[in-house]
């Protein structure tokens, strides 16, 4: 029997984990302290002195190999280990850590969300929070109260208040009904939106199930998009007859732009994966059919 199989025999499914063990030169002052917030930003807590661990992970991998190799240029020591602990400590114990670390950071998120109202400190707390999300290797209980924390106030959207570079959510996986709301979101509503395709990302939900916008009635997103937000516009209401006639089945206005235009956003489905991307095209898609309808109402048509 060789070493490795008397380890892997021994462990009875314990977890791997990932151990840097460094030394640092006591000059510059400032190096050692831009090893220590990098570590904090990693989401690694420290074992003991000089020694960080990280769930064993592809990425936790790369990030501490980088920071490994930082430490040497300057003159440092430093080793990665992969290791399972026997004796001492649990795993249990360590993800007990791990949630208690990111806790304490969602906790400052929600602490800081709450004194301010200003829109520009609130999307600098969500770009934090999404640092912590990533290195929230074991769903810490604090990460809801964060996200509703930073999410846009409530009242802006009962009332149908413009928002202002808000992030707007949707399930992946966009077709018509979501690309042409996002065209229109960004257009017409919220020019500096931002879009995103993980519901557990906190923001303005749209045409998904239970969001803030969303299908009401026999009305498609696009439709509801324009009657909360007061677009009065002949053309845009055109465009969102074609929209309601691809995504709801109902043959309800039968224009005659409908059928190309579906096969087009299946063919647009069929050849792109990456939902932005696909936003992209459909914008360029949805501008271009919204310009044909001005110019025909413009002429009488």
């Amino acid at each position: 029997m060789n070493d490795s199989t008397v380890i892997n025999s021994g462990l009875h499914g314990s977890r791997d984990w990932l151990l840097l063990f460094h030394q640092i030169p006591p000059k510059p002052d400032y190096f050692r302290v831009k090893v220590r917030r990098r570590l904090e930003r990693l989401g690694s807590i420290p074992l003991k002195n000089s020694v960080y661990v990280l769930p064993l992970q592809d990425d936790t991998i790369e990030d501490f190999e980088w920071l490994a190799r930082e430490i040497r240029a300057e003159g440092g020591e430093a080793t990665l280990c992969r290791a399972a602990f026997i004796d001492g400590i649990r795993d249990s114990d360590l993800e007990g850590m791990f949630r208690a670390a990111r806790d304490a950071d969602y906790a400052e998120v929600e602490r800081m969300a709450g004194e301010s109202t200003d829109e520009a400190e609130l999307e600098r707390l969500r770009r934090r929070l999404d640092q912590v999300r990533k290195v929230d290797f074991f769903e810490s209980a604090g990460r809801e109260r964060a996200e509703r924390a930073v999410a846009s106030p409530p009242e802006a959207v009962a009332s149908g208040s413009a928002p202002r570079g808000a992030l707007w959510v949707t399930r992946p996986g966009v077709k018509v009904d979501r690309m042409a709301s996002a065209w229109l979101i960004r257009r017409f509503i919220d020019p500096a939106a931002r879009f995103a395709f993980d519901l557990k990302t906190p923001g303005l939900r749209f045409d998904t199930y239970e969001g803030e916008y969303t299908h009401e009635g026999d009305r498609c997103t696009f439709e509801v998009l324009l009657q909360r937000f007061s677009l009065d516009d002949a053309a845009l209401k055109a465009v969102g007859e074609v929209v309601h006639d691809i995504d709801c089945k109902d043959g309800k206005f039968e224009r005659p732009e409908t059928q190309g235009l579906a096969a087009i956003i299946e063919g647009i489905a069929a050849v792109e994966p990456d939902d932005a991307e696909r936003l992209r095209q459909g914008a360029v898609l949805f501008e271009g059919l919204y310009q044909r309808f001005r110019k025909g109402l413009a002429a009488g048509a």
